[in-house]
């Protein structure tokens, strides 16, 4: 109950979280919201400004925008759930095994985690694609590979502190094996942890994934995505700027929309930041 008391108060929480479900909503309805085709080309409507036939223009291929980034929320929403949950996953076996055993696999996971975080991660990200095929699936895999050490740290500090409490002690006591203790004891209590890394993480897969796009190494045309629409708009900013801001806006309301949420259940779920 105290969950939602908090979360009703926290406007800032609520603006994030009706965000996120209006991306949803748009996702899953995408093939009755967009009034066109996403790759529907008509060339005598190229660069049309925008108007009641073509609410946000179209592009240099005469294609609807609204329909190609109702589409491209399908393509932000599976990169930022697809490629945060193979962040997740690794982070979390990786944290928990370092906080969990301590000692020399501790200092070998986390050394480890220095040398990746040596690294800046959009040029890692950048450095790997580069040697493979560009395709929306190899772009979720590297953003999840390369995305990971955060939430090990997390990960790992949640279970230096939990594994010394009384309800560990008692499972120790009575038996229980280290697999039991890690996913039935400890983890459930750093749940709150990784569900705010991984909102987080979504926001920040959507961005590396916009980004890459609008280099031209991500997604890639004619799949709509709002990186690859933006490059468009970067192309005829002169005299096509709907291309630029739609896009644009969509990116950053989208990002923010996932972050308000993030710290709003960090707030909710954190006792430490309860008054």
């Amino acid at each position: 109950m105290n969950f939602w008391q908090t979360f009703y108060k926290n406007k800032l929480m609520v603006a994030g979280a009706g965000i996120v479900l209006l991306l949803f909503i748009v996702s899953i309805l995408a093939p009755w919201l967009a009034p066109y085709d996403p790759g529907e080309i008509n060339l005598q409507n190229v660069l049309a400004p925008p108007s009641w036939q073509h609410p946000f223009g179209t592009d240099q291929l005469g294609r609807d925008v609204l329909s190609r980034m109702i589409w491209g929320a399908q393509i932000s929403l599976k990169v930022g759930f697809v490629a945060t949950g193979i962040a997740i996953i690794i982070g979390t076996i990786l944290g928990a095994i370092a906080g969990f055993y301590g000692g020399w696999v501790d200092a070998a996971i986390m050394r480890f985690v220095d040398i990746m975080l040596c690294f800046p991660t959009f040029f890692l990200i950048l450095a790997v694609i580069a040697f493979l095929e560009p395709s929306i699936w190899n772009i979720m895999i590297v953003i999840g590979l390369t995305g990971w050490m955060g939430v090990t740290r997390l990960v790992r500090a949640d279970f230096i502190s939990l594994k010394e409490r009384d309800f560990v002690q008692a499972a120790r006591v009575i038996g229980a094996s280290d697999a039991r203790i890690i996913f039935l004891h400890i983890l459930p209590n750093a749940f709150a942890s990784i569900l705010v890394a991984a909102t987080l993480g979504i926001a920040g897969a959507i961005l590396t994934e916009s980004a890459l796009s609008f280099l031209g190494i991500g997604v890639q045309p004619p799949t709509p995505s709002w990186g690859n629409i933006l490059t468009a708009g970067k192309d005829n900013i002169d005299i096509a700027w709907w291309l630029s801001l739609y896009p644009g806006l969509a990116i950053l309301i989208t990002v923010v929309g996932y972050n308000l949420l993030g710290e709003g259940i960090r707030d909710a779920l954190d006792p430490r930041l309860k008054k």
